[in-house]
């Protein structure tokens, strides 16, 4: 800008000094007094000076300042254009740089290690061990190292198509939701979590990503992971242990202080992850409880907090009729092919199922229930995940008040053994993949 106002002014003295020129011949003129004036000052004090010579002098002095001052406004041009040319180099250096960038990038793309499936089905035999692209967090993500997982039901069922054409969302897909780590990379936009801080975090459950390397989660369904809780422990509570807070909680109206002392509630499949997150839960909240599972856990599930527990095999145990005699306020129902009517018989007047393994078949009976006014319920559910609710059980676990029943464990390379057990169906607890 500066460089442009100088080139006017320049420009404007020129013309002014070409205006002078035929004044330097009028002797002592008014007119180039005045001109010479607005040209500059500082002339003044040269003024009598060109009066006094001669009419060549006064010509050559002129003539002078003319091209001088047309040499400075080349000058000035040239000066202009070596700028512009600057820029245009500098533009191109800017281009070249961000290639160079972009090229860097390509060849620093960081992979890692992870397991997968590229199609439907197939179970454990189609699990496959890869290098992917290490994720990269976004605004409100952390990046996490993974140090342990958990194989749920829900894995296989996405992996067997159960929610196709909606998920997985491409192929291949890495499973798995339920992770413990440390954080490495934070967003922009993360307050909470520092690179090294230890952590536990529930991805998509659908959409997985766990069996890898490294998790991108987000910030507000991540939770500091005290040192008493091991990685595997944690990586364990999740899914299982949020399924089992809020169906008793949110589904069944139970409050987990103390109040609901007077309540019955049964729980079957209660060795199984949600079940013994489940049985838990209900015994801190000094509920009644009443639990299945097979004759080679029974002693487990009174270990958790069960007051009673039925083996699922026996005539009693399938009746599911309480050894006391008593009615179920709720029943947290994890396991499956148990028929409406078996729980009817043992239900209070205004008695609930969640059941959490529905069907369409489920959505058959709430309506039965609906259209003949049925005061029973049963009301299907499903996990939502909650920070919140996830802060709560990780601090019930470092009290001691809530614990993570671990199956096996399984090393990374070694994860399609966890997957295989998870399809058996008939896993103690949770089935744990380690790094």
């Amino acid at each position: 800008m500066t460089t442009q106002n100088g080139s006017i002014i320049t420009k404007f003295k020129l013309v002014l000094l070409k205006l002078l020129y035929p004044c330097v011949q009028i002797e002592n003129s008014v007119l180039f007094f005045l001109l010479f004036y607005i040209y500059d000052l500082s002339i003044l004090a040269n003024l009598s000076l060109i009066i006094m010579v001669d009419d060549n002098t006064a010509k050559e002095s002129v003539v002078d300042e003319i091209k001088k001052e047309e040499k400075e406004v080349k000058e000035e041009k040239q000066e202009e254009k070596k700028e512009e040319e600057k820029k245009e180099e500098h533009k191109e250096e800017e281009k070249k740089e961000e290639k160079n960038e972009e090229k860097e990038a390509k060849k620093e793309e960081k992979k890692m290690k992870a397991v997968y499936y590229t199609s439907y089905g197939g179970g454990a035999n189609a699990l496959k061990h890869g290098e992917i692209t290490v994720p990269t967090p976004k605004k409100d993500e952390v990046l996490i190292k993974t140090e342990a997982v958990a194989i749920n039901p829900l894995d296989l069922k996405v992996q067997h198509g159960s929610f196709r054409p909606l998920y997985p969302k491409g192929f291949p897909c890495v499973p798995a939701s339920d992770v413990a780590g440390e954080v490495v990379e934070i967003g922009s936009e993360v307050k909470n979590f520092k690179a090294g801080d230890k952590v536990v975090a529930i991805l998509n459950s659908y959409v997985g990503g766990g069996l890898a390397e490294y998790v991108v989660a987000k910030e507000s369904l991540t939770v500091q992971r005290p040192s008493e809780i091991t990685a595997a422990e944690a990586a364990g509570l999740p899914l299982a242990g949020l399924a089992a807070y809020q169906a008793l909680t949110n589904y069944a109206g139970l409050k987990l202080d103390g109040s609901a002392s007077d309540k019955n509630i049964l729980i079957t499949a209660a060795s199984g992850g949600v079940g013994s997150f489940a049985v838990q839960l209900a015994k801190y909240g000094n509920l009644h409880v009443t639990a299945t599972c097979g004759e080679r856990n029974i002693e487990l599930v009174k270990s958790l907090g069960a007051d009673e527990v039925l083996d699922y095999k026996t005539q009693d145990g399938a009746s599911l009729k309480s050894p006391s005699d008593k009615k179920y306020d709720c029943v947290i129902h994890c396991a499956s092919s148990i028929g409406w009517s078996t729980f009817s018989h043992n239900l209070t007047t205004h008695g609930k199922v969640i059941e959490l393994n529905y069907s369409a078949k489920s959505y058959w009976s709430v309506a039965v229930r609906k259209v003949t006014f049925s005061k029973k319920q049963l009301v299907p559910m499903s996990v939502s995940p909650k920070g919140d609710n996830l802060e709560v059980l990780v601090k019930l676990m470092k009290e001691g008040k809530l614990k993570t029943v671990i199956d096996s464990k399984h090393p990374f390379d070694k994860a399609e053994n966890a997957w295989a057990k998870s399809a058996e169906g008939h896993a103690t607890g949770k089935l744990i993949v380690e790094f």
